[in-house]
Formats: structure tokens, sequence, C-alpha cells
């Protein structure tokens, strides 16, 4: 795995963990909300890329 990748991954869990500590996230809506995190933290890595 890219370490690229494995960013977008930790960065989403973190994200992930701190909603289901605030009791934003159940267990109902996890896999919606993974997919969502995880692609506005790819679609920024991307983007932060694309500035330099």
């Amino acid at each position: 795995m890219k370490s690229e990748e494995e960013l977008v991954l930790k960065v989403t869990k973190e994200v992930v963990v701190k909603f289901i500590e605030m009791g934003r996230l159940s267990v109902n809506s996890f896999e919606e909300v993974w997919k969502q995190v995880h692609r506005a933290v790819r679609d920024s890595l991307k983007a932060s890329k694309g500035d330099d």
C-alpha cells in the first residue's frame, strides 16, 4: 500500500473515531459515513498536491 493511501486511511479512521466518541455516528450509518469521510480526505489530499 502506498504511503498516501495509508495516510488517507489513518486520517479517515481518526475522524470516524472522533464521530463515534462524540456520539455522532451510529452503527447503522457507519458505512455511509466512512465512505463520505474517506472520499473527502482523499480529495483534499489530491487537491493539496495539485497546489504545489
